[in-house]
């Protein structure tokens, strides 16, 4: 019984250690190219729609999004979509993309 209660113990320990000494994930390149960011430098508040929601971006700011080829970026207005301002491309991740360049 007293080798089974030390087999035990060690056991317990082994894990603890084990659990604290594992590496963590670190972000990659592929993890960081996975999403892009959308810049609102036109000058003037302008409502999106990114393909999964809408965003209000204000003079200046910025929002991240999933870097999905095919992706249609929309204008938006009081929660409806609008025209397309620009397509997702595979070459868009990882980068910050200006809405002036596109409107």
């Amino acid at each position: 019984m007293r080798y089974l209660t030390i087999l035990l113990a060690f056991m317990i320990a082994a894990g603890t250690v084990a659990a604290f000494t594992a590496p963590q994930p670190a972000e990659t390149e592929a993890a960081a190219a996975a999403s892009f960011k959308i810049l609102n430098d036109t000058g003037a508040d302008i409502q999106i729609h990114t393909g999964s929601g809408f965003v209000e971006l204000n003079k200046g700011a910025s929002t991240s999004i999933t870097c999905e080829a095919g992706r249609e970026i929309r204008q938006a207005n009081k929660g409806k979509k609008g025209d397309v301002i620009f397509t997702v491309e595979d070459s868009m991740c990882g980068k910050t993309v200006k809405l002036s360049a596109y409107l």
